[in-house]
């Protein structure tokens, strides 16, 4: 079964609808679970792997209150946990609908994706556990070091979603046309959007015009004091999610148009980004409180 050919939506009955629609969303999830682990049993691993870790981390997190830049010392590995988890699940779920002939690149890109994020998210666990910063953090030899191993697994990750986006322009994926192009434009912007974390490793911080850590949003931390790059980076990263979702639902609802709307709705999204990139390198926050 391909992705394209997979719906969420329910299949309650009106009469049942509303008292089994927690049921039928659970039964929906769970089959697209095993169609994803069918398709990419690689990177689907490699999100259960991240389930695994963010049930560590929401263990340790009301027992731990040392506090990293302001928060809590197991908030960032919480989010990169749901974060890589969202990146592999939706990754395998785009490329299984690749034709036969580039199943082959898909397994190889799949194996080299779960070891960057492995990678990544041993270092990000063992300075949480050590109550200090994974990214930016060159205070000792050791820091220095992971920092440099989650580098060098940042640009292996960029360059096998620089593949993605080759193999998905290359060989067209199945399913309509709006579809088609969701999946090529959100790898593409999820592309840029990871070149946008170069930015943030250049000035060896994530906010502008003030030190990282202060005043933030709840929850996600992003500084309402200065510009922060994490937001743009954010939206770009989460492209994959949004403009593949938006070609499917044109493709359902407005088909004659949707290869347009679809051109067009990720021009606005880039657009969006470009505009939250550039007003965080002017130093100004998303929201002022």
């Amino acid at each position: 079964m391909s992705a394209a050919s997979f719906s969420l939506k329910t299949t309650a009955s009106p009469a049942t609808a509303s008292a089994g629609s927690t049921t039928s969303l659970v039964s929906n999830a769970a089959a697209w679970l095993r169609t994803l682990h069918r398709a990419n049993p690689v990177l689907s691993w490699a999100g259960w792997l991240n389930v695994g870790l963010l049930a560590v981390a929401l263990v340790l997190l009301p027992l731990d209150t040392r506090l990293v830049t302001g928060s809590l010392v197991w908030i960032k590995p919480i989010k990169f946990c749901l974060s890589i988890i969202a990146f592999v699940w939706t990754l395998g779920w785009l490329l299984a609908d690749l034709p036969a002939q580039a199943q082959r690149s898909v397994r190889v890109l799949s194996w080299g994706v779960t070891l960057s994020m492995l990678a990544e998210q041993v270092c990000i666990f063992v300075q949480a556990a050590r109550g200090t910063t994974s990214h930016f953090n060159i205070a000792s030899t050791f820091d220095a070091t992971l920092f440099q191993v989650m580098g060098v697994m940042i640009m292996l990750n960029t360059l096998l979603t620089g593949w993605a986006v080759y193999l998905v322009w290359r060989h067209r994926p199945h399913g309509p046309a709006g579809y088609v192009w969701g999946v090529r434009l959100g790898l593409l912007l999820f592309l840029a959007g990871s070149i946008l974390g170069g930015m943030m490793i250049h000035l060896n911080q994530h906010t502008v015009g003030a030190p990282d850590g202060g005043a933030g949003l709840p929850g996600i931390g992003w500084s309402t004091r200065a510009g922060d790059l994490r937001i743009a980076h954010f939206l770009g990263l989460h492209s994959l999610q949004v403009v593949p979702l938006l070609g499917w639902w044109l493709s359902r609802r407005l088909p004659r148009r949707a290869v347009l709307l679809t051109w067009l709705g990720a021009a606005a999204y880039a657009g969006l980004v470009v505009a939250l990139f550039q007003q965080a390198m002017r130093g100004v926050p998303l929201l002022q409180l």
